[in-house]
């Protein structure tokens, strides 16, 4: 299937050159047959999950130019907004257990609804940007290196994007962008929608069209059609837990599930506004009860077969992330998802995706 999908004359990922059109326009038809998914990358991708966040803090500068200097293809941002509508870098919109908001702004603690839950934190969209960067970053899981913690700002999508095009130009290679737009239906009912200002950055940056080394991923499939009706850029559906519903497919009162969008025709679909899918791991090669590994599904021949790529998520190298059959070694674990067929994949440790790669190639 890669190479059924490269013969579409496509150039590769991380060989673009990024186009500044003349146009601003939003109404853009769509797709053609030929712009459908872009050529699989010979080798898979290796997408730095939040940065090299295994190493860093997450969704840091550091964490991001550290990724690129192991050799990640792409860095992932994900996106929410501040008060004043800027866009910053950070997993939740909740900054309580990645920033040291408590400390410095400690009345500012409430209680929302995010996505149907309520949550208790510090909400990045009641604060402006100048008082988000007085914080600092720390490490979110207590069993990676805090050392780093209180060192390193929150970044805006435009230091993200400065700092991607100054690393490619440094090593003479393109450093693809992969934004997620975190709780879209969320953001905008609140009058704080990401999209018109992402699809604007990355329009003002040249990131324009199917060839613009740029995905934009998202949980919600709405809010990528909305996206489709925006940009040209490629667009990722994400899936959660086969049971687990996407939330804009809940305020409308689907009751679809991310399972039900996996059979073939649903994916023949996605296909219609997407050029690929990002499912957890678990929906590629799931695991019994006592960790073990199961057979693996049909999803990537399914996914090729509806001229979807597949970037599956999130790869780490602790051994409490991985099943028994690994022995402790994250290796092992990327090598069967190459072997599957993936065209890429979210790693915390970029490094270890681009060793693994190697091997997988047969290189020295």
């Amino acid at each position: 299937m890669r190479r059924n999908l490269a013969s579409k004359g496509l150039a590769r990922p991380f060989r673009l050159v990024c186009a500044v059109l003349a146009t601003a326009c939003l109404c853009l038809p769509p797709l053609g047959p030929g712009e459908k998914a872009m050529a699989a990358a010979a080798p898979p991708l290796v997408i730095a999950h939040r940065g090299a966040c295994g190493s860093r803090p997450e969704h840091t500068l550091a964490a991001y130019e550290l990724a690129i200097d192991q050799g990640a293809d792409f860095i992932e941002p994900d996106l929410v907004s501040t008060r004043d509508g800027a866009l910053i870098a950070r997993h939740e919109n909740d900054i309580a257990d990645t920033t040291d908001v408590a400390d410095k702004f400690a009345e500012r603690k409430t209680v929302k609804r995010i996505d149907g839950r309520a949550v208790e934190g510090y909400f990045t969209e009641d604060f402006s940007l100048a008082e988000i960067k007085t914080l600092r970053a720390r490490q979110r899981l207590p069993f990676r290196d805090h050392g780093y913690d209180g060192l390193f700002e929150i970044p805006t999508f435009e230091e993200i994007i400065a700092l991607a095009r100054r690393k490619g130009n440094e090593l003479g290679r393109v450093v693809g962008l992969y934004p997620e737009t975190k709780h879209p239906s969320y953001f905008k009912a609140i009058g704080l929608p990401l999209e018109q200002r992402l699809v604007a950055l990355l329009r003002e940056n040249g990131y324009d069209g199917p060839d613009a080394p740029v995905f934009i991923q998202s949980f919600e499939p709405g809010n990528l059609r909305e996206l489709r009706r925006m940009t040209r850029v490629r667009l990722i559906l994400l899936y959660e837990a086969p049971d687990r519903r996407p939330y804009d497919l809940v305020l409308a009162g689907d009751d679809r599930t991310y399972g039900d969008l996996l059979t073939p025709a649903a994916l023949a679909e996605v296909a219609t506004f997407a050029q690929g899918i990002g499912p957890w791991k678990g929906l590629i090669l799931p695991q019994n009860p006592d960790g073990t590994l199961g057979p693996a599904t049909r999803l990537v021949a399914d996914a090729h077969a509806a001229g979807l790529l597949v970037h599956p998520y999130t790869f780490r190298d602790e051994p409490r992330f991985l099943a028994p059959q690994y022995g402790g070694d994250p290796i092992k674990e990327y090598l069967r998802f190459y072997e599957l067929g993936v065209d890429g994949l979210f790693s915390d440790f970029p490094a270890t995706a681009v060793a693994a790669r190697a091997v997988f190639l047969g290189k020295p």
